[in-house]
């Protein structure tokens, strides 16, 4: 256990956690960012609280890993793009101005 890490984006993706973990219908993007924190976190040395949360939702919602990895490649293919890519997905590159 004492190798365990805390992620660069830990508090970043807490935030993203929690408000999933309350929502009741989830929309396009709610199943996007889950599946790529379980992306994020899949390999990831610690970070226990995160991947507990995440089965929390999975749960929650009824889906299984591979229902949501499946829906969102349907919602990937139907030309999804998160409208306001600075604020729901770290790493988009809204940062890199001069």
């Amino acid at each position: 256990m004492g190798n365990e890490q805390t992620h660069p984006l830990h508090e970043t993706d807490k935030n993203i956690i929690d408000s999933l973990i309350t929502k009741k219908t989830p929309e396009n993007l709610d199943y996007i960012n889950l599946a790529r924190l379980i992306n994020r976190y899949a390999n990831f040395p610690g970070e226990i609280e995160i991947k507990n949360d995440i089965e929390k939702i999975l749960n929650f919602w009824k889906i299984t890993k591979n229902e949501l990895f499946s829906k969102t490649k349907i919602i990937w293919s139907k030309s999804f793009r998160p409208s306001n890519t600075n604020k729901d997905l770290v790493g988009s590159g809204f940062d890199t101005s001069n």
